[in-house]
């Protein structure tokens, strides 16, 4: 188990120097930000004394040095933008960003597993047809549709339509921002306000309605063929119920394959919460990021970029150390390989 630790971090290391180098390289042909921090004005001089100051003369191999050097010990350097250490500005989006993929997360999987369970085991009914269909639109349909259509209807139209089936108008959902924030310590939280719980609504489900719908074809698509798997039908003949073959044998076999797409997924949710953050202006680090490729700040879209890869090399070797704990298999693999070896 040692040895498979080991060379995962190896990997996650490699992977994230590879990621780290071709994210700088690429940043810096994004534009020139001594144009954006100066004004027309400006002198030939000012301008070399500004690059100078910035760094941007030295290679990109000694910017890049440096920059993995100042982020090992959470410097990110300054945003051209801003002024403003990167890191900082990073900490201050942080929560808003991870409480709206936490919330999309859950949503995604607490819908997406049970209607997945659900059109698997009653395949051939009318509910189960109409969930299939609903699913289609969450695949076909882009986020920020999703999001504008909500928006449009959960936001706007609802003053309108609320009061006539009996709702408030205090019932309609906010379009844009995060609601009231508490302050806990460096963390600042919506999630105990009432305007905060009712502000992440609309952008946490169109967050989260394709990786539900994702999550839903998967377990139903893994249900239908555990269902067909020898053991189920030695279940059955043992007399047990449907219930326990059904929930017992049958959903914890089908979980094992879903649990790396969902570790992916999450990820997935903090990259693509971009759209979700600029549809509903919601102040987290894609917000940031966009703000910072119409600057040209390279600072902060590296950082940025370089953060959300290493969340992905983290959640995926969490990912495979848990397979591996479930799925005895893969720990008697190993265990034929080190013996083999020996």
């Amino acid at each position: 188990m040692l040895a498979f630790i080991v060379s995962r971090l190896l990997q996650s290391a490699a992977v994230m120097l590879a990621v780290s180098f071709l994210c700088f390289v690429l940043f810096n042909f994004v534009g020139d930000p001594v144009n954006n921090m100066v004004g027309q004005e400006a002198t030939a001089a000012e301008r070399a004394e500004m690059r100078h100051e910035l760094g941007l003369e030295d290679s990109v191999v000694v910017q890049f040095a440096r920059f993995l050097g100042n982020a090992a010990t959470g410097n990110f350097g300054k945003s051209y933008r801003l002024a403003r250490p990167v890191s900082n500005l990073i900490v201050e989006r942080m929560p808003a960003t991870l409480e709206l993929v936490a919330i999309a997360a859950l949503l995604a999987l607490a819908m997406g597993i049970p209607l997945g369970v659900l059109t698997a085991l009653r395949r051939t009914s009318a509910d189960s047809t109409a969930i299939m269909t609903f699913s289609l639109a969450g695949v076909a349909m882009p986020t920020f549709v999703i999001g504008i259509l909500l928006i449009y209807v959960f936001s706007v139209e609802c003053k309108s339509w609320a009061p006539a089936v009996g709702l408030p108008g205090a019932w309609c959902f906010p379009s844009f921002g995060r609601g009231e924030t508490i302050k806990l310590g460096w963390w600042n939280t919506g999630l105990l306000t009432a305007s905060g719980l009712k502000a992440i609504v609309l952008p946490a489900f169109t967050l989260s309605l394709f990786q539900m719908t994702l999550v839903l074809r998967l377990v139903r698509s893994q249900m239908l063929e555990v269902l067909r798997a020898d053991y189920i039908k030695f279940a059955r003949a043992r007399g047990l119920t449907d219930r326990a073959v059904h929930f017992r044998h049958a959903l914890k076999n089908t979980l094992l394959p879903v649990i790396t797409v969902i570790g992916i997924q999450v990820g997935g949710l903090i990259a693509f919460s971009i759209i979700t953050e600029t549809v509903f202006q919601w102040p987290g680090m894609g917000q940031l990021f966009i703000q910072s490729v119409q600057f040209a700040d390279i600072p902060v879209m590296a950082a940025y970029l370089v953060m959300v890869s290493l969340i992905f090399v983290i959640i995926n070797f969490f990912v495979d150390l848990l397979y591996a704990a479930i799925d005895p298999r893969l720990r008697l693999d190993r265990a034929r390989l080190g013996t083999a070896g020996g």
